[in-house]
């Protein structure tokens, strides 16, 4: 019997337990492991054995402010394995390695009429859940899967492909999404201002889509890492003016684009005097409501366009998923520390308190060492 076979029947005969474990949110920086219910699950929906789940920027913002109400079980970058299905999923099987999309819009409404996804109330009702206010559910050891998202947003990981490896497809389409407004044209100058897990990212599409990438960041640790994807003309903003290093390489104009990668309103200012008139910055990492300070003059007179992408795009869920599941980049070696769930504390602090050498960092309820790892 072949290995997948092998570990299909081992999972068909596993017992689901009453109980689990999870990273309860319980209000402002308060996190804390509790045991609850193991999610009960309806017709056409699945229950997943959570394997890895990744830390994603977002969650941490929710909760350092308290933006959400508590109690909630976060996480929505899941891969796993099927342990159950409601009446009419038969799609699935037990046992199947899937990786899930937390959101997917319904498609008809006006802001999908326009491809404006993200904003579509159908997209913001987050479909799956570990217990209490749906919020992904990924922290924990076991995700229930609503009907709709199993319809048209549970992906089955092919064999050969790891469970880290897949729970990357989520977070690629939302940097395919970014590329796509950023209507890059082949031989354009983009700078990346910040090379955490998600720049990198976004400095690899972009040079896929034929431009030519300057990368910078405050760690010299994070550029050397960038190069191991072919990240090679890196800035240390430590050491260098990240403005006068990009305009020295574009005749004294600046960038045709930039795109932000860190949350910090102080750097949006950066990146508009990077790029040259006409140029377009991307904002992809201010998902906290607040207030920036810009030049108005810089957008009236110079035309420069400050754009803004958030969440993944329908419309790219196969491209992102082929991306992913055929290697087009290697996204396993971007994890630089990996956490069991009883860890999950310490993880989610590390990564609200990213150190040089802390890239991306996963959850894993089901452990890292299991046979289907593959």
């Amino acid at each position: 019997m072949a290995v997948a076979e092998q570990f299909k029947v081992a999972e068909a005969e596993r017992a689901i337990p009453a109980t689990m474990q999870a990273a309860v949110y319980r209000g402002v920086d308060d996190v804390r492991m509790e045991t609850v219910p193991v999610p009960q699950i309806g017709r056409g929906e699945l229950l997943i054995r959570v394997h890895t789940c990744g830390i994603c920027g977002t969650d941490l913002k929710k909760i350092a402010t308290g933006s959400h109400s508590a109690p909630r079980i976060f996480g929505h970058e899941t891969s796993g394995v099927v342990a159950a299905l409601g009446a009419g999923a038969a799609d699935f099987s037990v046992g199947d390695r899937v990786v899930v999309f937390h959101h997917i819009p319904c498609g008809s409404c006006f802001y999908c009429r326009n491809k404006t996804f993200a904003q579509c109330e159908t997209y913001k009702r987050v479909g799956c859940t570990a217990g209490f206010e749906p919020a992904g559910g990924g922290f924990a050891e076991y995700v229930r899967v609503m009907d709709w998202i199993v319809e048209r947003g549970t992906v089955r990981i092919p064999d050969g492909i790891s469970f880290e490896q897949a729970c990357f497809v989520e977070p690629v389409n939302t940097c395919m999404k970014g590329i796509e407004n950023l209507r890059l044209s082949a031989g354009e100058t983009v700078l990346t201002i910040g090379q955490g897990p998600i720049g990198i990212i976004l400095s690899v599409l972009a040079k896929r889509a034929g431009a030519r990438v300057i990368t910078s960041d405050l760690y010299a640790e994070r550029l050397k890492i960038s190069k191991l994807f072919g990240l090679q003309n890196g800035i240390d903003a430590s050491r260098t003016d990240s403005i006068r290093a990009v305009r020295e390489q574009t005749e004294g104009r600046g960038a045709d684009a930039a795109i932000v990668t860190v949350g910090g309103n102080g750097l949006i200012r950066t990146a508009m005097d990077a790029i040259r008139p006409g140029g377009r910055v991307l904002l992809f990492a201010q998902t906290a409501r607040g207030e920036a300070t810009i030049d108005p003059a810089a957008v009236c007179v110079d035309e420069k366009k400050l754009l803004g992408s958030y969440s993944a795009s329908i419309e790219l869920q196969e491209e992102s998923v082929r991306f992913v599941m055929n290697r087009e980049m290697n996204l396993e070696q971007l994890i630089s520390h990996r956490f069991s769930l009883s860890g999950s504390v310490e993880a989610l602090h590390l990564a609200a308190h990213p150190q040089p050498d802390s890239m991306k960092i996963v959850l894993q309820p089901g452990g890292s060492g299991e046979g289907a790892d593959q």
